[in-house]
This record gives structure tokens, sequence and C-alpha cells, in this order.
């Protein structure tokens, strides 16, 4: 991470983002939120430099990473709208190409499928699930990993169960193949964003965490 001092951030202000910037905040990293609405932002630091704008905008996210090292978004879907993941991961990596910078780490669900997947009965049945009730977001997000094994940077597609928030830390389990429990710690899932910065443990792959 010593060649990284400032990180573009994408859902900043979401369940899991609040916790991300904070851990980001507390290692004495500068931040750059890329926020829709800047007055939901409740955290004042001089680390944080705001960028008004929406994801699906090309300009926005352009103007977002400017100046810095790497890319993490946590990006929720906004209520009633077009599913938003394969829009703002496509509007990223132009940006990053431009830029040069070459590391994005994203969130995602567990209903997302790759190559090396052995899902257990639980994470099919929620996997089968979310494409019964959520067809369009969970496709768009299925075209999302396609997208980023497509691209040439260094990415790492993290995928979760349930999000708790809560600033407990409890043992995390990390796997290629299938979700282990229910639920992350939204404190254990920033860690874990934050650690990706300075590893290639994940390169180009989409780990399952979660808690024991």
């Amino acid at each position: 991470m010593n060649s990284i001092s400032k990180i573009a951030i994408l859902g900043g202000t979401g369940k899991s983002g609040k916790y991300l910037v904070k851990e980001l905040l507390n290692l004495g990293l500068r931040v750059k939120l890329l926020l829709r609405n800047p007055e939901t932002l409740l955290i004042d630091s001089p680390l944080i430099e705001i960028v008004q704008g929406d994801a699906r905008d090309p300009k926005s996210v352009q103007l977002l990473l400017e100046g810095c090292d790497a890319v993490i978004s946590t990006l929720g879907q906004p209520r009633g709208e077009a599913s938003i993941f394969s829009a703002a991961t496509e509007n990223v990596l132009s940006a990053m190409k431009r830029l040069n910078i070459n590391r994005y780490i994203v969130t995602t669900g567990l209903n997302v499928d790759t190559p090396s997947d052995k899902k257990g009965t639980k994470t099919k049945m929620a996997t089968d699930w979310m494409k019964e009730n959520y067809p369009k977001t969970t496709l768009d997000k299925q075209v999302e990993y396609d997208i980023l094994n497509q691209s040439d940077v260094s990415w790492t597609l993290v995928r979760l169960p349930l999000i708790e928030l809560t600033d407990e830390k409890r043992t995390v389990t990390v796997s290629l193949e299938d979700c282990t429990s229910d639920k992350i710690s939204s404190t254990d899932l920033a860690c874990f964003l934050v650690e990706q910065l300075s590893t290639e443990a994940y390169n180009r792959k989409a780990p399952f965490i979660a808690n024991i």
C-alpha cells in the first residue's frame, strides 16, 4: 500500500461504504468520493474530497479517478432505477485506462457465477432466489463480472452474503468456490477491501468472504 495514497470510492455513503471510508481514514489514506447527494456524507475529514455526480456518467467517473491510485466500489442498487453495476464498471475501466490506474476492487452479491465455483446447497438456493426475484439486477451483476474478466486491469470482485452493520470483528473465511455462511460484518468487509490494496492474492479473482 506504500504506493497507494489516494483512493477513489463509489458507494461511499452506503451501508458498507461508510465502514470502508472510516477504515481508510483511520489508516491516514486520502479518499475521493463520488456522491449524487453530498449532504448524505456525515463524516468530516480533511482527507476527504467530494465529486458530485453519478456513476453512470462517464465524465463524473473520470473526474473522480483523476489523481487517484486505486478504485474501490461498494455501489448499491438505487431503488426504483435501472441496474447500475455494469454501466458503472464500464465507466470506471474506461477512466482507469485513460489515467493509467490499474487496481479496481468491487463488491457484488454471492449470486454471481464463475468457472471456479462449487456452490453448496444454501448458496445455490440464494443464487436461484435472486435470479427469480431480481432477474435484471442479477443479470447485470453477471455482466459486470464478464466485463471485468475481459479487461486487462488488476481487479478483485468480492462476493458477499448479507452485510451485518457492526463494528465487531470476527473470524473471516475466504473461498473461490462457495460462500461458507450467510453473513459478513461490515467492519470485516471494510478491512478485507483495504487489504486488497496491498496484495495480489485475489488478483483477477472473485472470492466469497463470510464470517464463521
